[in-house]
């Protein structure tokens, strides 16, 4: 990542400009992610609002709206293949130009496989630029920057949340579904503007290891390390206990008791805002206290949260969610950042396969936790979370770094 500057600091002050300067690094980092991924999550907020415009159950349109994952993992796995070769600057814009395509189509979707098949789509290049990005700030940053490089971009994703999913219920409410869409694609565009004057080109990465090695190597190294074995593991079940929160827990907040109305739900969403000052202290957690601990207390606020979900109280619901949310971003940011220190080599790869997995979460949390929720309720759909966030704080602290890091 790169921002120009134009005149070289006095002595003096360079500490002073070298601070500002990873500020501003970090900041455009963290605008690049909101871009990126804004179109993942905004659609939950407006799920009732297409569900009674296709006509389908909660389960058949959480799972439409969440297809997207779908189209993220198969992404990450293409990137964890061949995103050695792949130049990331122009890969990364031609990825965020093409995402505006199928989101604007979204707008005149006449039916439920066709949204479908575009959110697919958008999934496949809203993965492609947030791989990409990601193995671009492994490679480009020291081991000590990327901890924050990696904070930020979460925490653009924190943003994207939050102000995606309100400016969704905003839009829809004023204007409806299609003026949502053409909005969204019109910030996908200005993403790929941003990803073009900022990041610096970079040469593909295939000198790293034998030139002449098949795709499918970087892979399977990545897969015989057992810290990144957990680390895949964990993140899938990171989206899992996200998806299957915030996507159900919707239709909770506008039925009986609490009833809330279209532009009530998108502010619902403003929970994600102290997750937005709690991310970025990821990676110093981390690196002051151990990616095991820290990704184990990330969890174990998560669980906390989880409990107050199903008490009949729009303030108790909304302290859930603040604490759901919390956990699982931060542990999003310090997983990430292991991952690229876990990785030896072509971290292209292995952040590929990592995202590919923790999309992959999201798409079977949403149909599995989506059964759960038409045929047992809520509190059964709750439950269904509670165990996968069990498993994940299993595996959270079986965690450890198979070489050493340099931090």
């Amino acid at each position: 990542m790169m921002v120009t500057t134009h005149a070289q600091p006095a002595a003096g002050t360079a500490p002073d400009h070298a601070a500002a300067g990873a500020l501003l690094r970090q900041a455009v980092v963290a605008l690049i992610a909101f871009l990126t991924v804004v179109d993942l999550f905004a659609t939950q907020a407006i799920l009732p609002s297409l569900t009674r415009a296709y006509g389908v159950s909660p389960a058949a349109m959480g799972t439409a709206v969440n297809a997207s994952t779908m189209g993220m993992a198969a992404a990450g796995m293409l990137v964890a293949l061949f995103g050695r070769r792949i130049e990331r600057r122009r890969a990364i814009v031609a990825s965020l130009v093409l995402l505006s395509i199928p989101t604007a189509l979204l707008a005149v979707a006449p039916s439920l496989g066709t949204f479908t098949a575009l959110r697919i789509a958008q999934g496949l290049f809203m993965s492609a630029a947030f791989t990409l990005t990601l193995a671009h700030l492994g490679e480009q940053c020291s081991a000590r920057d990327a901890a924050g490089a990696f904070a930020a971009y979460i925490t653009g994703n924190v943003a994207s949340n939050l102000i995606g999913r309100v400016l969704a219920a905003a839009i829809v409410d004023h204007a409806g579904l299609a003026a949502n869409f053409m909005t969204f694609a019109s910030l996908n565009l200005l993403g790929a503007l941003l990803v073009y004057a900022t990041i610096g080109r970079a040469p593909p990465m295939a000198s790293e290891g034998r030139s002449g090695a098949a795709p499918m190597a970087g892979w399977v190294q990545h897969l015989r390390n057992g810290a990144l074995r957990t680390s895949f593991g964990i993140g899938f079940l990171i989206l899992f206990v996200f998806i299957g929160t915030f996507t159900y827990v919707n239709f909770v907040l506008v039925r009986e008791p609490l009833r809330l109305g279209m532009m009530q739900l998108g502010l619902v969403y403003l929970v994600f805002l102290p997750s937005i000052f709690t991310t970025p202290l990821a990676g110093h957690a981390a690196r002051r206290w151990g990616t095991r601990p820290t990704l184990v207390g990330a969890l174990a606020i998560a669980g906390v949260g989880l409990p107050i979900l199903v008490l009949p109280s729009l303030s108790c619901v909304l302290v859930g969610l603040v604490l759901v949310g919390a956990g699982t971003f931060f542990a999003q940011a310090t997983v990430t950042g292991f991952v690229s220190r876990a990785a030896t080599t072509d971290r292209a790869a292995a952040s590929g396969i990592y995202l590919a997995c923790y999309f992959l979460g999201g798409l079977v949390g949403s149909a599995v936790l989506g059964q759960l929720f038409d045929r047992l309720g809520w509190g059964a759909c709750v439950a269904g979370i509670g165990a996968a966030l069990a498993v994940a704080t299993i595996l959270a602290a079986r965690l450890k770094m198979e070489v050493p890091a340099v931090v």
